[in-house]
């Protein structure tokens, strides 16, 4: 297949600058391929040309995996002020690349995807008067016709008007939020090779997507589109896509997957937006009951339910659709590690008569110096850095009494282990610190 000729940008090899091809122009394309090509406008080709070549910084809106029925879409929610991602989130995006572009660029694909249809209205309409205008002159009985109404034009949206983070429907931003992950986890000394991520989000988030939701839910059915809100991506997929590059970059190369014995959760708050779920208290009340370990009774499940009971109508008598923008974002709040625990099996021998196998406490005073329990997990908590353990054995014996032959069995459960990998020569080493004890 021949190829158009090859165009190197301005700048120095050091620069990271790539070769690209300029696509050839019409003509060019329908003389090397033999085609019959429909003549366009001159002044549109030209244009069209040179931005291609002058504009180096754009992208092409290929990129974007959107179809002609997602412009309605993407027109509505971009007026309402959401951000390129958000909007790639109700378009059922499902291309994780495509979230982790950076959002001034999606918000620039966006706009060409919308603007297209009208360039293309605007080159129809010229070639529709200009074939009138001949028809008219050669003859004067086609005056007397109606001449077809105009097409309506692609209403376009202002750049200023739109806001790229935060949006209108998720109000979570990435500004050094893997920096942040990067120095908890780093701080903490931990060891290990993947890691899961899990978000936590604001529960009024819930309220604001579903406002977006009902601001497409009339376009979508008055297009004709099979669109269901389940469809929609979760404002924390996205997020996870987004982020799982930019943690394995601050990290060293450490894989981010969906199934890892260490795991990091990020919370999130918005103070800003804390009452938007309050009216669904009084409109569904058996939704919010107070329980004893949650100091909010707006939850996530609790907001979800209720927001799947109330209808349309009057969800919108109380909160605006689409809803307004919120002059600040999610900021992390909390951010915890934890890594699954870690069993070690064994069997123990006792030759003294007076060592009790747990700690020995009556009535708040301690009878005895140590116990078998804490003799074999000191060495073992240190070693592995953990938080706590729970202590089994296969039966016990009474403090005057020997464990001889084969010892007893016995498990030890680790919380959180700071390390989890030992070779055989270091647990080798660990067995013979325990057995001098």
């Amino acid at each position: 297949m021949d190829e158009g000729p090859w165009l190197k940008p301005s700048g120095s090899a050091s620069d990271g600058l790539r070769l690209r091809r300029v696509p050839r122009s019409p003509s060019e394309t329908s003389r090397a391929t033999g085609c019959c090509r429909e003549k366009k406008d001159p002044a549109v080709n030209s244009s069209a040309h040179a931005d291609d070549v002058s504009g180096s910084t754009c992208r092409p809106t290929a990129m974007l995996p959107l179809k002609e029925k997602d412009k309605a879409i993407v027109q509505k929610l971009l007026s309402a002020g959401c951000c390129a991602r958000c909007v790639l989130r109700f378009c059922c995006v499902t291309i994780q690349a495509a979230y982790r572009q950076a959002q001034h660029e999606t918000f620039e694909e966006l706009k060409a995807f919308i603007t297209e249809k009208e360039s293309n209205i605007v080159q129809d309409s010229t070639s529709q008067t200009s074939t009138y205008e001949h028809n008219k002159s050669q003859d004067a009985a086609l005056s007397e016709t109606v001449e077809d109404p105009p097409r309506k034009r692609a209403k376009l949206v202002p750049t200023q008007t739109v806001q790229s983070e935060p949006g209108s429907a998720a109000v979570v931003t990435l500004r050094n939020v893997e920096s942040h992950i990067a120095e908890t986890v780093k701080a903490q000394n931990y060891e290990f090779d993947t890691m899961v991520l899990s978000v936590s989000l604001p529960a009024q988030l819930c309220v604001r997507e579903h406002s977006c939701w009902l601001h497409v839910k009339k376009e979508v059915r008055e297009k004709g589109l099979v669109l269901d809100k389940d469809d929609v991506i979760q404002v924390k997929e996205a997020f996870k896509w987004v982020m799982q590059g930019l943690v394995t970059k601050e990290l060293g190369s450490v894989a981010v997957v969906s199934k890892s014995p260490f795991e990091v959760g990020v919370e999130f708050t918005h103070p800003e937006t804390e009452s938007d779920c309050h009216f669904l208290a009084k409109s569904c009340p058996d939704c919010f009951k107070p329980t004893k370990n949650k100091q909010s009774v707006f939850t996530r499940m609790a907001v979800v339910k209720a927001l799947e009971k109330i209808s349309d109508a009057r969800f919108l008598q109380h909160y605006p659709s689409p809803p307004l923008e919120p002059s600040s974002s999610c900021t992390p709040q909390d951010i915890q590690c934890l890594h699954m625990s870690v069993f070690i099996a064994g069997r123990y021998n006792k030759f003294c008569r007076s060592l009790p196998q747990t700690p020995w406490v009556i009535d708040g005073e301690r009878r005895m110096e140590s116990s078998v329990e804490e003799l074999i997990a000191a060495p073992i908590l240190s070693a592995f850095r953990a938080d706590g353990f729970n202590f089994s054995s296969s039966g016990r014996e009474d403090v005057d009494v020997r464990t001889l032959g084969n010892g007893r069995p016995f498990a030890m459960e680790l919380l959180n282990p700071h390390r989890s990998r030992f070779s055989k020569v270091e647990m080798k080493q660990l067995q013979e610190v325990l057995s001098v004890k």
